[in-house]
């Protein structure tokens, strides 16, 4: 996956088309992060709308290292609470581990990412926060 293949993903992300995004995954695959695995395209497509239903999600790329067989990249994920979520909202999804925003919280997560390619699609994600997330008070 070339950065210009990256920057079109990315693209699909942050405009929300998870058909886009999903397109670029192997129809086996596992998506690790904050301690759950999804690995079908329907829990990431259930996962994501939740979320995003709540939380305004961006990926801003800091640093990119591809080759045929994987990605790795450090990013910055700015997220923003737009709407109220609970704990008990969280635990009915089954993402407890999830912490809530405050709407017009702001968080910045700054992450390392590393995707495992077969025949250029991802089929092994691995997301980590290796420092503290950086927030702001809501506005």
């Amino acid at each position: 996956m070339t950065r210009d293949d990256y920057d079109r993903y990315l693209e699909a992300f942050n405009a929300r088309d998870y058909d886009a995004v999903l397109d670029h995954f192997a129809d086996e695959f596992e998506l690790v992060f904050a301690g759950y695995v999804f690995r079908t395209k329907d829990e990431v497509r259930r996962f994501y709308a939740f979320l995003h239903a709540h939380i305004a999600e961006s990926v801003r790329v800091r640093e990119f290292v591809s080759d045929g067989n994987m990605v790795a990249l450090e990013a910055d994920v700015r997220l923003e609470g737009i709407d109220e979520v609970t704990p008990e909202m969280l635990a009915e999804q089954g993402l407890e581990r999830i912490q809530t925003l405050a709407r017009g919280q702001v968080v910045t997560l700054p992450q390392f990412i590393h995707y495992h390619l077969v025949d250029g699609k991802i089929v092994r994600a691995l997301c980590a926060v290796f420092e503290p997330p950086v927030a702001q008070a809501p506005a």
